[in-house]
Protein backbone atom coordinates (compact mmCIF):
# COMPACT_ATOMS: atom_id res chain seq x y z
CA UNK A 1 0.00 0.00 0.00
CA UNK A 2 1.07 3.36 -0.74
CA UNK A 3 2.51 5.88 1.70
CA UNK A 4 -0.88 7.17 3.53
CA UNK A 5 0.61 9.42 6.37
CA UNK A 6 -1.23 12.36 4.73
CA UNK A 7 -4.07 10.62 5.98
CA UNK A 8 -2.96 11.75 9.94
CA UNK A 9 -3.09 15.74 8.54
CA UNK A 10 -5.83 17.63 10.55
CA UNK A 11 -8.21 17.52 7.46
CA UNK A 12 -9.46 14.15 7.81
CA UNK A 13 -11.69 12.00 10.49
CA UNK A 14 -11.32 8.40 11.28
CA UNK A 15 -13.99 7.83 8.79
CA UNK A 16 -12.33 8.75 6.28
CA UNK A 17 -9.09 6.62 6.92
CA UNK A 18 -11.13 4.01 6.90
CA UNK A 19 -12.65 4.62 3.90
CA UNK A 20 -9.29 5.19 2.38
CA UNK A 21 -8.31 2.11 3.45
CA UNK A 22 -11.72 0.24 2.12
CA UNK A 23 -11.08 1.75 -1.16
CA UNK A 24 -7.68 1.01 -1.18
CA UNK A 25 -8.36 -2.22 -0.37
CA UNK A 26 -10.90 -2.98 -3.48
CA UNK A 27 -8.71 -1.01 -5.72
CA UNK A 28 -5.32 -3.67 -5.42
CA UNK A 29 -7.93 -6.76 -5.53
CA UNK A 30 -10.11 -5.22 -8.50
CA UNK A 31 -9.00 -1.75 -10.17
CA UNK A 32 -6.31 -3.48 -13.01
CA UNK A 33 -8.19 -6.96 -13.11
CA UNK A 34 -11.14 -5.05 -14.27
CA UNK A 35 -9.45 -2.40 -16.56
CA UNK A 36 -8.67 -2.61 -20.31
CA UNK A 37 -7.67 -0.06 -22.21
CA UNK A 38 -8.37 -0.90 -25.38
CA UNK A 39 -12.15 -1.65 -23.95
CA UNK A 40 -13.21 1.75 -22.46
CA UNK A 41 -16.96 0.89 -23.03
CA UNK A 42 -16.49 -2.66 -20.78
CA UNK A 43 -14.34 -1.55 -18.92
CA UNK A 44 -16.47 1.42 -17.62
CA UNK A 45 -19.32 -0.69 -17.25
CA UNK A 46 -18.01 -3.42 -15.34
CA UNK A 47 -15.62 -1.27 -12.68
CA UNK A 48 -19.01 0.68 -12.25
CA UNK A 49 -21.01 -2.57 -11.49
CA UNK A 50 -18.19 -3.93 -8.92
CA UNK A 51 -17.90 -0.45 -6.90
CA UNK A 52 -21.84 -0.31 -6.70
CA UNK A 53 -21.57 -3.84 -4.85
CA UNK A 54 -18.70 -2.95 -2.89
CA UNK A 55 -20.65 -0.14 -1.86
CA UNK A 56 -18.14 2.66 -3.03
CA UNK A 57 -20.24 4.40 -4.88
CA UNK A 58 -22.70 5.36 -1.52
CA UNK A 59 -20.56 8.73 -1.34
CA UNK A 60 -21.27 9.56 -4.83
CA UNK A 61 -24.46 9.13 -4.91
CA UNK A 62 -25.36 9.56 -1.09
CA UNK A 63 -28.35 7.81 0.07
CA UNK A 64 -29.01 11.31 2.82
CA UNK A 65 -28.14 13.69 -0.13
CA UNK A 66 -24.94 15.16 1.41
CA UNK A 67 -21.71 15.11 -0.58
CA UNK A 68 -18.97 14.31 1.43
CA UNK A 69 -15.70 15.74 -0.34
CA UNK A 70 -12.90 14.75 1.40
CA UNK A 71 -14.33 11.38 0.52
CA UNK A 72 -14.57 11.92 -2.85
CA UNK A 73 -11.28 13.13 -3.13
CA UNK A 74 -9.78 10.50 -1.21
CA UNK A 75 -11.66 7.97 -3.84
CA UNK A 76 -10.38 9.51 -6.87
CA UNK A 77 -6.92 10.05 -5.73
CA UNK A 78 -6.62 5.96 -4.79
CA UNK A 79 -8.73 4.80 -7.89
CA UNK A 80 -6.64 7.13 -10.71
CA UNK A 81 -3.03 5.74 -8.65
CA UNK A 82 -4.74 2.62 -9.38
CA UNK A 83 -6.47 2.64 -12.69
CA UNK A 84 -7.54 5.89 -14.87
CA UNK A 85 -10.82 4.03 -15.90
CA UNK A 86 -11.54 2.88 -11.91
CA UNK A 87 -11.20 6.88 -11.41
CA UNK A 88 -13.32 8.09 -14.82
CA UNK A 89 -15.94 5.39 -13.90
CA UNK A 90 -16.36 6.39 -10.35
CA UNK A 91 -16.48 10.15 -10.82
CA UNK A 92 -18.34 10.10 -13.56
CA UNK A 93 -21.30 8.79 -10.73
CA UNK A 94 -20.94 11.53 -9.30
CA UNK A 95 -20.61 14.39 -11.32
CA UNK A 96 -23.60 12.75 -13.26
CA UNK A 97 -26.10 12.81 -10.45
CA UNK A 98 -24.70 16.26 -8.48
CA UNK A 99 -26.78 18.66 -9.54
CA UNK A 100 -29.77 16.04 -8.61
CA UNK A 101 -28.18 15.26 -5.32
CA UNK A 102 -27.69 18.56 -4.44
CA UNK A 103 -31.08 20.36 -5.84
CA UNK A 104 -33.15 17.36 -7.66
CA UNK A 105 -37.04 16.65 -6.65
CA UNK A 106 -37.25 13.80 -3.55
CA UNK A 107 -39.32 11.73 -6.39
CA UNK A 108 -36.63 12.67 -9.06
CA UNK A 109 -33.78 11.48 -6.43
CA UNK A 110 -35.65 8.36 -5.77
CA UNK A 111 -36.01 7.33 -9.72
CA UNK A 112 -32.45 8.18 -10.64
CA UNK A 113 -29.88 7.68 -7.43
CA UNK A 114 -30.35 4.06 -6.46
CA UNK A 115 -29.25 2.43 -10.14
CA UNK A 116 -26.27 4.83 -10.29
CA UNK A 117 -25.12 3.86 -6.60
CA UNK A 118 -25.32 0.27 -7.22
CA UNK A 119 -23.49 0.98 -10.59
CA UNK A 120 -26.46 -0.72 -12.88
CA UNK A 121 -26.95 2.95 -14.57
CA UNK A 122 -24.54 4.99 -15.88
CA UNK A 123 -24.45 8.77 -15.33
CA UNK A 124 -23.59 11.89 -17.54
CA UNK A 125 -23.22 15.76 -16.81
CA UNK A 126 -24.02 17.13 -20.26
CA UNK A 127 -22.82 20.77 -20.49
CA UNK A 128 -20.21 21.50 -23.36
CA UNK A 129 -21.18 22.40 -26.76
CA UNK A 130 -19.75 22.63 -30.28
CA UNK A 131 -19.35 26.10 -29.47
CA UNK A 132 -19.80 26.36 -25.93
CA UNK A 133 -16.83 24.93 -23.36
CA UNK A 134 -15.61 27.33 -20.86
CA UNK A 135 -18.37 30.27 -22.31
CA UNK A 136 -21.29 28.60 -20.65
CA UNK A 137 -23.36 31.79 -21.59
CA UNK A 138 -23.00 30.53 -25.05
CA UNK A 139 -25.38 27.46 -24.69
CA UNK A 140 -27.05 26.78 -27.79
CA UNK A 141 -29.51 24.15 -27.15
CA UNK A 142 -32.93 25.43 -26.55
CA UNK A 143 -36.00 24.13 -24.07
CA UNK A 144 -38.88 25.53 -25.40
CA UNK A 145 -42.35 24.60 -23.05
CA UNK A 146 -44.80 21.46 -24.83
CA UNK A 147 -47.80 22.23 -23.27
CA UNK A 148 -47.92 22.90 -18.62
CA UNK A 149 -46.31 19.36 -18.33
CA UNK A 150 -43.65 19.29 -20.52
CA UNK A 151 -40.31 20.30 -22.49
CA UNK A 152 -38.38 20.16 -25.26
CA UNK A 153 -35.00 19.95 -26.06
CA UNK A 154 -33.56 20.68 -29.31
CA UNK A 155 -29.82 20.49 -29.91
CA UNK A 156 -26.49 19.10 -29.84
CA UNK A 157 -24.31 18.59 -26.69
CA UNK A 158 -20.67 17.12 -27.60
CA UNK A 159 -17.04 15.89 -25.09
CA UNK A 160 -19.60 14.35 -23.25
CA UNK A 161 -18.09 11.47 -21.02
CA UNK A 162 -20.34 8.08 -20.53
CA UNK A 163 -21.74 9.75 -23.54
CA UNK A 164 -23.88 6.89 -25.56
CA UNK A 165 -24.10 4.43 -22.25
CA UNK A 166 -25.26 6.40 -19.72
CA UNK A 167 -28.63 5.46 -18.76
CA UNK A 168 -29.00 8.96 -17.06
CA UNK A 169 -27.86 12.52 -18.24
CA UNK A 170 -28.43 15.64 -16.54
CA UNK A 171 -28.57 18.22 -19.82
CA UNK A 172 -28.95 21.69 -19.53
CA UNK A 173 -30.57 24.05 -22.03
CA UNK A 174 -31.31 27.21 -22.65
CA UNK A 175 -35.04 28.87 -21.48
CA UNK A 176 -34.95 31.95 -22.42
CA UNK A 177 -36.31 33.40 -18.69
CA UNK A 178 -33.17 36.07 -19.07
CA UNK A 179 -30.32 36.77 -21.67
CA UNK A 180 -26.62 34.56 -21.20
CA UNK A 181 -26.29 32.38 -18.10
CA UNK A 182 -29.37 33.56 -16.84
CA UNK A 183 -31.71 31.57 -18.82
CA UNK A 184 -30.37 27.92 -18.56
CA UNK A 185 -32.16 25.05 -17.20
CA UNK A 186 -31.06 21.49 -16.09
CA UNK A 187 -32.86 18.56 -16.49
CA UNK A 188 -32.88 14.66 -16.49
CA UNK A 189 -33.39 12.93 -19.21
CA UNK A 190 -33.23 9.16 -19.18
CA UNK A 191 -30.60 7.38 -21.81
CA UNK A 192 -32.56 5.62 -23.87
CA UNK A 193 -33.98 9.40 -24.76
CA UNK A 194 -30.68 10.76 -26.12
CA UNK A 195 -29.36 9.91 -29.59
CA UNK A 196 -25.43 9.89 -30.44
CA UNK A 197 -24.05 11.72 -33.34
CA UNK A 198 -20.47 10.40 -32.87
CA UNK A 199 -17.93 8.54 -30.83
CA UNK A 200 -15.31 10.67 -30.02
CA UNK A 201 -11.65 8.97 -29.76
CA UNK A 202 -8.89 10.52 -27.35
CA UNK A 203 -5.44 9.71 -26.28
CA UNK A 204 -6.49 7.49 -22.92
CA UNK A 205 -9.44 6.50 -24.37
CA UNK A 206 -12.91 6.54 -22.34
CA UNK A 207 -16.27 6.73 -22.97
CA UNK A 208 -16.80 9.64 -24.94
CA UNK A 209 -19.61 11.22 -27.72
CA UNK A 210 -21.19 14.04 -28.91
CA UNK A 211 -24.76 13.93 -28.53
CA UNK A 212 -27.88 15.30 -31.04
CA UNK A 213 -31.65 16.13 -29.36
CA UNK A 214 -34.09 16.30 -31.64
CA UNK A 215 -37.98 17.24 -30.23
CA UNK A 216 -36.82 15.15 -26.89
CA UNK A 217 -40.08 15.34 -25.17
CA UNK A 218 -39.40 15.81 -21.04
CA UNK A 219 -41.77 16.30 -18.27
CA UNK A 220 -41.58 19.12 -15.73
CA UNK A 221 -41.35 16.49 -13.22
CA UNK A 222 -37.87 16.12 -14.85
CA UNK A 223 -36.75 19.59 -14.80
CA UNK A 224 -33.48 20.07 -12.11
CA UNK A 225 -34.24 23.27 -10.00
CA UNK A 226 -36.39 26.01 -11.08
CA UNK A 227 -36.46 27.55 -15.11
CA UNK A 228 -33.35 29.97 -15.21
CA UNK A 229 -31.15 28.26 -12.56
CA UNK A 230 -29.43 26.14 -14.63
CA UNK A 231 -26.38 27.69 -14.59
CA UNK A 232 -26.25 28.36 -10.61
CA UNK A 233 -26.78 24.93 -10.71
CA UNK A 234 -24.18 23.82 -12.87
CA UNK A 235 -21.57 26.02 -11.02
CA UNK A 236 -22.60 24.45 -7.38
CA UNK A 237 -22.25 21.18 -8.89
CA UNK A 238 -18.88 21.77 -10.17
CA UNK A 239 -17.54 24.03 -6.99
CA UNK A 240 -18.28 20.34 -5.34
CA UNK A 241 -16.48 18.38 -7.86
CA UNK A 242 -13.66 20.71 -9.23
CA UNK A 243 -11.67 19.86 -6.69
CA UNK A 244 -11.94 16.09 -6.72
CA UNK A 245 -10.20 16.56 -10.21
CA UNK A 246 -7.26 17.63 -8.87
CA UNK A 247 -7.47 14.86 -6.20
CA UNK A 248 -7.38 12.18 -9.43
CA UNK A 249 -4.43 14.29 -10.49
CA UNK A 250 -3.05 13.99 -7.38
CA UNK A 251 -3.13 10.30 -7.66
CA UNK A 252 -2.15 10.14 -10.94
CA UNK A 253 1.02 12.25 -9.75
CA UNK A 254 1.82 9.83 -7.00
CA UNK A 255 1.53 7.03 -9.54
CA UNK A 256 4.50 9.08 -11.38
CA UNK A 257 6.46 9.09 -8.14
CA UNK A 258 6.56 5.65 -7.45
CA UNK A 259 7.90 5.15 -11.39
CA UNK A 260 10.35 7.60 -10.78
CA UNK A 261 11.58 5.88 -7.38
CA UNK A 262 11.27 2.35 -8.90
CA UNK A 263 13.05 3.79 -11.87
CA UNK A 264 16.20 5.27 -10.45
CA UNK A 265 16.61 3.12 -7.82
CA UNK A 266 17.01 -0.19 -10.37
CA UNK A 267 18.17 1.16 -13.21
CA UNK A 268 22.68 1.16 -13.42
CA UNK A 269 24.11 3.96 -15.33
CA UNK A 270 27.70 4.49 -15.49
CA UNK A 271 28.07 1.72 -13.05
CA UNK A 272 26.43 3.44 -10.22
CA UNK A 273 22.59 3.94 -9.48
CA UNK A 274 20.71 5.76 -11.96
CA UNK A 275 19.54 7.37 -8.31
CA UNK A 276 22.70 8.71 -7.16
CA UNK A 277 22.61 10.96 -10.18
CA UNK A 278 22.53 14.65 -8.89
CA UNK A 279 19.77 15.97 -11.63
CA UNK A 280 17.95 12.52 -10.50
CA UNK A 281 17.72 13.23 -7.17
CA UNK A 282 16.77 16.89 -7.93
CA UNK A 283 14.05 15.45 -10.03
CA UNK A 284 12.66 13.20 -7.43
CA UNK A 285 12.66 15.95 -5.26
CA UNK A 286 11.13 18.13 -7.38
CA UNK A 287 8.26 15.64 -7.35
CA UNK A 288 8.09 14.93 -3.45
CA UNK A 289 7.27 18.69 -3.34
CA UNK A 290 4.94 19.35 -5.70
CA UNK A 291 3.10 16.01 -4.70
CA UNK A 292 2.68 17.50 -1.36
CA UNK A 293 1.50 20.96 -2.11
CA UNK A 294 -0.91 19.38 -4.52
CA UNK A 295 -2.22 17.43 -1.74
CA UNK A 296 -2.25 20.55 0.97
CA UNK A 297 -4.18 22.42 -1.39
CA UNK A 298 -6.76 19.32 -2.86
CA UNK A 299 -7.81 18.81 0.64
CA UNK A 300 -7.99 22.55 2.01
CA UNK A 301 -10.43 23.21 -0.85
CA UNK A 302 -12.72 19.67 0.40
CA UNK A 303 -12.08 20.39 3.85
CA UNK A 304 -13.48 23.77 3.86
CA UNK A 305 -16.77 22.82 1.22
CA UNK A 306 -17.25 19.97 3.99
CA UNK A 307 -17.42 22.79 6.67
CA UNK A 308 -20.03 24.41 4.98
CA UNK A 309 -18.29 27.56 3.05
CA UNK A 310 -20.88 28.62 0.65
CA UNK A 311 -18.24 28.75 -2.49
CA UNK A 312 -14.68 27.77 -2.44
CA UNK A 313 -14.12 28.48 -6.44
CA UNK A 314 -10.83 29.89 -5.30
CA UNK A 315 -9.41 27.54 -3.47
CA UNK A 316 -10.94 24.65 -5.50
CA UNK A 317 -9.17 26.38 -8.98
CA UNK A 318 -5.88 26.89 -7.21
CA UNK A 319 -6.34 23.03 -6.27
CA UNK A 320 -7.34 21.58 -9.78
CA UNK A 321 -5.00 24.19 -11.35
CA UNK A 322 -1.67 23.03 -9.29
CA UNK A 323 -2.45 19.09 -9.16
CA UNK A 324 -2.86 19.27 -12.97
CA UNK A 325 -0.39 21.10 -14.05
CA UNK A 326 2.20 18.78 -11.38
CA UNK A 327 0.63 15.75 -12.38
CA UNK A 328 2.04 16.79 -16.54
CA UNK A 329 5.38 17.86 -14.87
CA UNK A 330 5.64 14.21 -13.05
CA UNK A 331 4.81 12.27 -16.07
CA UNK A 332 7.09 13.90 -18.34
CA UNK A 333 9.93 13.79 -15.78
CA UNK A 334 8.73 9.92 -15.71
CA UNK A 335 8.69 9.37 -19.43
CA UNK A 336 12.50 11.05 -19.56
CA UNK A 337 14.28 9.15 -16.95
CA UNK A 338 12.69 5.58 -18.54
CA UNK A 339 14.63 6.60 -21.92
CA UNK A 340 13.56 4.91 -24.29
CA UNK A 341 10.89 2.85 -22.76
CA UNK A 342 9.33 6.26 -21.72
CA UNK A 343 7.51 5.89 -25.22
CA UNK A 344 6.61 2.97 -25.96
CA UNK A 345 3.11 2.32 -26.06
CA UNK A 346 1.21 1.37 -23.28
CA UNK A 347 4.53 1.04 -21.07
CA UNK A 348 3.23 2.23 -17.28
CA UNK A 349 5.27 5.77 -18.35
CA UNK A 350 3.44 6.56 -21.90
CA UNK A 351 0.35 5.55 -20.42
CA UNK A 352 0.22 8.30 -17.46
CA UNK A 353 1.37 10.49 -20.23
CA UNK A 354 -1.48 10.19 -22.20
CA UNK A 355 -4.19 9.76 -18.66
CA UNK A 356 -3.01 13.24 -17.20
CA UNK A 357 -2.90 15.73 -19.93
CA UNK A 358 -6.65 15.97 -20.48
CA UNK A 359 -7.07 16.73 -16.41
CA UNK A 360 -5.51 20.06 -17.59
CA UNK A 361 -8.73 20.84 -20.37
CA UNK A 362 -12.00 18.76 -19.01
CA UNK A 363 -13.72 20.89 -16.16
CA UNK A 364 -12.51 24.63 -16.58
CA UNK A 365 -9.04 24.34 -18.09
CA UNK A 366 -6.08 25.73 -16.94
CA UNK A 367 -6.45 28.93 -18.54
CA UNK A 368 -10.03 29.79 -16.96
CA UNK A 369 -8.84 28.35 -12.97
CA UNK A 370 -5.90 30.90 -13.56
CA UNK A 371 -8.89 33.68 -14.10
CA UNK A 372 -11.31 32.47 -11.80
CA UNK A 373 -8.35 32.67 -9.47
CA UNK A 374 -7.17 36.22 -10.16
CA UNK A 375 -10.54 37.49 -10.20
CA UNK A 376 -10.41 36.31 -6.64
CA UNK A 377 -7.67 37.89 -5.46
CA UNK A 378 -9.19 41.28 -6.81
CA UNK A 379 -12.47 40.89 -4.75
CA UNK A 380 -10.05 39.85 -1.51
CA UNK A 381 -8.42 43.49 -2.41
Amino acid sequence: MADSSFLDWPFFEARHRAFAAEVETWAVANADRLTEHHDADGSTRALARAMGQAGLLRVAAPEDGKLDVRSLCLAREILARHSGLADFAFAMQGLGTGAITLFGSEELKREVLPGVRAGTTLAAFALSEPEAGSDVAALAMTATRDGNAHWRLDGEKTWISNGGIAGSYVVFARSGEAPGTRGLTAFWVPGDEVAVAERIEVSAPHPLARLRFEGVRVPDAHRIGAPGEGFKLAMATLDVFRATVGAAALGFARRGLDLLLQRATTRQLFGAALFDQQMTQAAIADAAVDVDAAALLVYRAAWLKDQGTPRVSREASMAKLHATEVAGRIADACAQLHGGLGVVRDSAPELLTREVRALRVYEGASEIQRVVIARAERERM
